[in-house]
């Protein structure tokens, strides 16, 4: 195997458990809240959602800080920061006696993440040119294979071997890959070159970074993407009662539907970013937001189960190819020795997204439905395609700055 494989290899494995201990206490985290002595509906609701947000907003506040220290010091460096701690602060979660303990150990995570924009920069300045679609594609399938394995392990194990249990075992395999990434990952960084150039604060590279006026429009498509996708994730297992009842397998099917794009999505991936290799991914990301935005308005006119499996299934396929484009094209304009603090700010952009997403569209749900969300998706993803073509088609993909 070529350095960039073994790279690619090992790093997928690692933003699979980073993304599966992060989404592994979806199914059970009301019910580690309620074994810890909270007992009304009320407060088990409030508590499960500031815990699992405490997690993207520290992350959205910290992410160009670890960005800006990488381009100093390395991306491998980040990695390992992030990998360890992250495994310690897992760890200890399982050792939490109150939603306060749990949503301060949640927080922290947020602060010291950082593991998937380090992997992100770290390939893409280790990976030659023609190989750097497959591989971001490759590498986001990674981490969507843990978001959708992730709750359904920890749905399993919770049932075998308890709440706690499952933080230690998530500890100790962040453990091992971190272990993995300290001995088999191999990164070209002149470390000396880096700290003799003129050290900038947040707002300064920012200010750099907007100097290339791509890079502002691919954060923003990044955050409507995220915004548009997860407005209404949350509250897919509610339509999907509505479509099939209350009778039996009810759970089986929601959990279906929610998984459904994860797997076309981590089919398509790898497939959709050797594509981008060839035919360049500003064309492969206004193809998939276009594709996007049809898919979600099938899902506003479903009557059965099938139907909807079918158009979330299609929408994974274009999922597929936005963020990995995205991406690709980061590497494309930045500025040389700026690319993890680049990619932070891109990260921040996604949490963001994140956190607004369900948050406006639980707010949103009262007035227009579901469906209506659909709708929203739709007319976002589109506005945002029209937004690529203005600001991305110019006569062709330049070439990286510096």
């Amino acid at each position: 195997m070529a350095r960039w494989q073994i790279n690619l290899t090992v790093l997928w494995l690692g933003q699979f458990l980073v993304m599966g201990g992060m989404t592994m206490i979806i199914p059970f985290l009301p019910l580690y809240i309620q074994e810890m002595g909270v007992t009304d509906a009320h407060e088990v609701a409030m508590w499960s959602s500031v815990i699992f947000a405490g997690n993207f907003v520290t992350s959205f506040l910290f992410q160009p800080l670890w960005g800006g220290l990488a381009d100093r010091y390395g991306r491998k460096v980040m990695l390992l920061r992030s990998g360890f701690g992250m495994a310690v602060v897992m760890t200890l979660m399982g050792f939490a006696s109150d939603p306060l303990h749990l949503l301060l150990l949640r927080v922290m995570n947020g602060v010291i993440s950082g593991f998937m924009p380090a992997a992100v920069a770290l390939m893409s300045t280790n990976t030659p040119r023609e190989k750097i679609g497959f591989a971001m594609g490759t590498l986001q399938s990674g981490g969507v294979a843990g978001s959708i394995l992730g709750p359904f392990i920890g749905g399993l194990l919770a049932e075998w071997i308890g709440f706690r249990s499952i933080f230690y075992i998530t500890g100790i395999l962040l453990f091992c890959a971190s272990l993995l990434a300290l001995f088999l990952v191999k990164e070209k960084f002149d470390a000396s070159a880096a700290q003799s150039k003129p050290k900038i604060s947040l707002l300064q590279g920012f200010r750099e970074l907007k100097q290339t006026r791509e890079l502002p429009a691919l954060y923003a498509v990044t955050f409507v993407i995220q915004f548009s996708m997860l407005s209404s994730m949350a509250l897919i297992p509610l339509f999907v009662q509505e479509l099939h009842g209350k009778g039996e397998m009810l759970a089986f099917y929601a959990g279906l539907v929610g998984s459904v794009t994860g797997f076309s999505n981590m089919i398509a991936s790898p497939l959709l970013g050797r594509l981008s290799d060839r035919i360049g991914p500003v064309k492969i990301l206004a193809f998939c937001l276009l594709g996007a935005a049809v898919s979600f308005i099938p899902q506003a006119l479903v009557t059965n189960i099938w139907q909807l499996l079918a158009a979330r299934f299609m929408l994974g396929i274009f999922m597929g190819g936005m963020l990995p484009s995205v991406q690709m094209l980061i590497r494309t304009y930045t500025p040389n020795g700026m690319e993890s603090r680049s990619y932070s700010f891109n990260t921040s952009a996604l949490s963001l997204g994140n956190m607004l997403g369900p948050v406006v569209g639980g707010v949103l749900s009262s007035s227009i439905g579901i469906k209506g969300l659909f709708v929203m998706a739709a007319v976002l993803l589109f506005a945002n395609m029209l937004w690529v073509r203005k600001t991305l088609f110019h006569g062709g993909t330049k070439q990286r700055a510096g």
